[in-house]
């Protein structure tokens, strides 16, 4: 589904990854961990599209996304990719159906199936009385469920998660985690996650272990819960 060869990252006199090859199944649940400062996630954002390497592709369905102009590319990230952050990045003046529906209305769609489709997830993340409410009405579970939905809302091929669960306690921490398998399981989804949680790492497929910019192992998780 998606392939990394030989991605190499570079800031001013910093190599932050150093010839990384990866691969990603579709419908894998993959990890990755590490120490601070191994490149975790600056990979992460190479793969999604959110950064370029300084050389090395990123192939996404034999597509070299890499080659694309920034335009054509940020079309294919609207549509392919599903990005949550530790921080849920909700924009506190909208509403969390207006959060949730804002990446479809982005990509061109009409308000009403942007609005519909939002409805549909924010359901379905058991959020269906706080539609309406902005963020800063809403827990930090239930602001992370939210940016769940937002990330869901296009379809995504893949749902790239940066510490998604770094800024919530162990209660909504395990909800989290839950959650991402019940969405592999019933949707198929795709997850690459960055994380410094053990045992979300530990129920992936594989855990990707990463220092120094380097891949220095790939493990089996335990496929999940």
């Amino acid at each position: 589904m998606i392939e990394l060869r030989d991605i190499c990252k570079r800031y001013d006199s910093l190599e932050v990854l150093k010839g990384v090859s990866l691969s990603v199944a579709n419908g894998e649940i993959m990890s990755i961990v590490g120490p601070s400062g191994a490149g975790k996630s600056t990979l992460l954002h190479i793969m999604g599209t959110l950064d370029r390497p300084d050389s090395g592709r990123v192939v996404w369905d034999g597509q070299d996304v890499s080659a694309m102009t920034d335009k054509r590319l940020a079309r294919f990230r609207n549509e392919n990719v599903g990005f949550v952050f530790q921080f849920h990045q909700l924009l506190p003046e909208f509403t969390l159906t207006e959060n949730v529906a804002m990446p479809a209305l982005i990509g061109g769609k009409s308000r009403s199936e942007a609005f519909a489709r939002a409805k549909e997830l924010i359901d379905y993340m058991g959020l269906g009385d706080r539609g309406e409410h902005k963020p800063g009405e809403l827990s930090g579970g239930e602001r992370q469920r939210g940016a769940v939905a937002r990330a869901l809302v296009n379809r995504p091929a893949v749902v790239l998660a940066d510490e998604p669960s770094g800024s919530l306690d162990s209660a909504n921490r395990r909800d989290l985690h839950r959650l991402f398998f019940d969405l592999r399981r019933e949707l198929g989804q795709t997850f690459v996650i960055v994380t410094h949680d053990e045992s979300l790492a530990a129920d992936s497929d594989r855990i990707v272990h990463m220092a120094d910019g380097e891949i220095v192992s790939i493990t089996d998780g335990r496929e999940g819960v």
